[in-house]
């Protein structure tokens, strides 16, 4: 699971040593406030991926990781399975013009980009336990199947 971490001046995506690995990335990704745009909530992440990775890795499907390249501009992407995820527009970053990420506090970063924060880094969970608002994802209802159907007598 992606850590995200907030201060008054920046954003900062903390990956994991598997997460660097599968995105070829060497650090975390730091996005100044300033450069913030939009966020959006979605909850198919895969629909937002536009062109192909370079470098990065991608299982369709399961996995989409690292930088992917298209003419509209490099997005970061670093997406599991069919989770909720949070779409980052950015405007003005060196690297990236959109940040895509699977993660189950995207109601609480869209909050805490709203508030002031402090100086010190935070994660974007803490402020949702600080500021009273916890997200909430309803759980899915199982289908119903068709019992199968019963042999034909003869």
């Amino acid at each position: 699971m992606v850590t995200l971490l907030l201060d008054s001046t920046q954003l900062e995506v903390v990956l994991s040593l598997s997460e660097r690995a599968l995105s070829f990335r060497k650090g975390n990704v730091v996005i100044e406030r300033s450069a913030i745009t939009r966020v959006q909530l979605t909850d198919d992440a895969w629909t937002w991926l536009r062109g192909y990775p370079s470098p990065g890795s991608y299982v369709r499907g399961v996995i989409a990781m690292g930088t992917w390249r298209s003419a509209g501009g490099d997005d970061f992407a670093l997406i599991r399975r069919r989770r909720p995820s949070v779409v980052i527009d950015l405007e003005g970053h060196p690297e990236y013009q959109r940040i895509i990420l699977t993660t189950r506090h995207g109601l609480a970063l869209v909050q805490a980009l709203r508030v002031e924060v402090d100086e010190q880094p935070a994660d974007v969970a803490e402020i949702a336990a600080e500021t009273g608002t916890t997200p909430v994802i309803p759980e899915k209802k199982p289908r119903a199947r068709k019992p199968p159907a019963a042999a034909p007598v003869v």
